[in-house]
């Protein structure tokens, strides 16, 4: 069922529904209950707009100025969804501020700070997920699990542009599926724990790309970040 290089995008992203779908109702859950985020970064304005034709809307990416590019090239297209799920600079705010409609990788306090200035000058609002560091690896940004709930009360508090709605994790890179599934699981129960603390908001959870996602439906993913196994294989050159 892996999409392969010479496929439509059309048939990769069939293949995928099929997926996703298979995958939610092996773990008791409505299809319907998790949303596929386009993860775009490096594919051309082209390819987003044959995706967005094909009924797709709301699309990822890991950087502020190629996601400012991309904004401005398909402003004709009034329903996309922008979302920045890279690491974001602090000098990098005021462009997400502008363009994106929500940001998944909020992981810092000195970030929210500055998203807040930023859209309070421009009189916007920025939907928001908090990334918490679940994987072992040294590379993978996210907040201390210890430190989740006091950050997420803090932004409620001071920070009103930003609305908080859940919570996002990057797995172990590893071949072990109990590992990528343990980071999924641990995310899931942060998640429980901050509902149970009254952040009734917190509800989403994104987790899972185009490698693991099936692992993250399992474990109660509401979004998916799926990039090659949607687009086709990235060329980094």
């Amino acid at each position: 069922m892996n999409a392969t290089s010479t496929s439509t995008l059309a048939q990769r992203l069939q293949a995928l529904r099929v997926r996703m779908d298979l995958a939610a109702q092996r773990a008791g859950r409505d299809p319907l209950s998790v949303q596929l985020l386009a993860v775009s970064k490096t594919f051309d304005a082209d390819a987003i707009r044959e995706a967005h034709a094909l009924g797709l809307t709301h699309f990822a990416e890991n950087k502020a100025q190629e996601l400012r590019e991309k904004a401005a090239q398909l402003a004709d297209l009034g329903d996309i969804v922008w979302v920045m799920i890279g690491h974001l600079q602090t000098n990098k705010a005021k462009e997400v501020a502008r363009v994106a409609h929500e940001i998944q990788s909020l992981d810092r306090w000195e970030l929210a700070e500055a998203l807040h200035k930023r859209l309070t000058l421009e009189g916007r609002t920025l939907r928001a997920l908090v990334q918490v560091k679940t994987a072992n690896e040294e590379s993978k940004f996210g907040l201390a699990p210890e430190r989740l709930h006091d950050f997420v009360a803090r932004v409620q508090a001071e920070c009103p542009t930003l609305q908080l709605q859940g919570l996002m994790t990057l797995a172990d890179h590893t071949d072990d599926p109990a590992v990528v599934r343990g980071c999924f699981a641990q995310l899931a129960r942060l998640r429980e724990g901050l509902l149970g603390a009254g952040f009734a908001s917190m509800t989403r959870l994104s987790m899972g790309m185009s490698g693991d996602f099936e692992l993250a439906i399992a474990e109660g993913a509401t979004d998916v970040r799926v990039g090659s196994a949607l687009f086709g294989a990235r060329d980094y050159a």
